[in-house]
């Protein structure tokens, strides 16, 4: 398939309709309403449904509703605005309802910046609502990455009976990158007669079904949870997905990145090797589950010194390595937030300064 130049936030779009979505409620917030602006006029083309709601607030519930009838949904939002949805977002993982968040980062916290951050790395991977319960979070670095792990998303939320977020920043949002739409992840809905409240006459059943995360009972309620942990653990075998760059090498620093700051530092690295100096990246694409043996047997190689968590936020994922690397090895942070990306010469400068 030919490649066509697109923006991000508008091939995320179209990449969930190539999915088989057609239902897309959303509210705008920068830097990912473009995403809305292409949906509105795409949509109808394929009969699907695009609704602004009132507030993300309304969003996250009007996204409950449609991923309870088993159809598949989704919505975009920014930092704040995740932040509203994560009541509603908890409520569906308990549910156990498929559904499709892509949080394309902004500065934090508060209104922060509009300026690319991945500042919620925190509320993505440790669950931003109440209770016990994660999101399967993908981090794709580019916006073809963006493409393929939405597409993903629905299939897999409909796996898991559960929501799945695509963490990307602004940058991936507003940069225009050439893009294919990938045939072999378009997937089919699964069965969800069994469990959707989509009506007993288009079932054909007599059995009314219910969908609530509501347990007064607390052995229902702790059975739920329980249900919810054997999924976790199933993600952790199945899903966990990470590239490791120029880790063939002797190398005696390991780089832990993701995103768009994971390919400045492919480029420092690249400039690194010119000068006869081995540095290794390990990029998690899936946050939740994280990579964890990925990143300890990469810290741990023989040849390896220290590790340095590299982040567009103050640290939050460093605390990951840390606990993957379990004192093996030194882990240092460097991150800075607010909208100003460091440049691989920057980065160059800090690994010299560890060497």
């Amino acid at each position: 398939m030919a490649k066509v130049l697109m923006k991000g936030n508008e091939a995320i779009g179209e990449a969930a309709i190539r999915a088989g979505c057609k239902n897309y409620f959303a509210y705008p917030i920068t830097p990912q309403s473009e995403v809305a602006e292409y949906l509105v006029k795409r949509l109808p083309e394929v009969d699907g449904v695009f609704l602004q709601g009132e507030s993300e607030v309304a969003v996250g519930y009007m996204i409950f509703g449609a991923a309870g009838a088993g159809e598949r949904v989704m919505t975009t939002s920014s930092s704040p605005g995740i932040s509203l949805m994560s009541e509603a977002i908890s409520y569906i993982a308990a549910a156990q309802c498929p559904a499709v968040f892509v949080n394309i980062m902004r500065g934090g916290p508060g209104l922060g910046g509009i300026l690319p951050a991945q500042g919620d790395y925190f509320q993505a991977t440790k669950g931003g609502g109440h209770g016990d319960y994660h999101l399967l979070v993908m981090a794709p670095d580019g916006v073809q990455e963006a493409v393929e792990m939405t597409m993903q998303a629905f299939s897999l939320a409909e796996k898991y009976r559960g929501p799945v977020m695509v963490l990307g920043d602004g940058l991936i949002g507003q940069m225009m990158e050439p893009v294919e739409f990938p045939e072999d992840l378009k997937t089919e809905p699964s069965n969800k007669d069994d469990w959707a409240t989509n009506g007993m006459a288009t079932r054909k059943s007599k059995k009314r079904n219910l969908v609530k995360s509501l347990f007064l009972d607390p052995t229902e309620l702790n059975a739920n949870n329980l249900a919810l942990k054997a999924k976790y653990e199933q993600m952790k075998k199945e899903e966990i997905q990470f590239e490791a760059y120029n880790a063939d090498t002797d190398y005696k620093v390991l780089i832990t990145s993701y995103g768009t700051m994971s390919r400045v530092c492919r480029t420092a690295i690249d400039m690194l090797k010119q000068e006869g100096i081995e540095v290794a990246l390990l990029r998690p694409k899936t946050l939740f589950p994280f990579p964890e043996q990925a990143v300890y047997d990469a810290a741990t190689k023989k040849s390896c010194k220290s590790v340095i968590s590299i982040e567009m936020s103050m640290g939050q994922m460093v605390e990951d390595v840390q606990r993957c690397v379990q004192g093996q090895r030194p882990v240092e942070f460097y991150g800075e937030c607010g909208g100003d990306i460091p440049s691989p010469e920057k980065i160059i400068d800090i690994i010299k300064a560890m060497i």
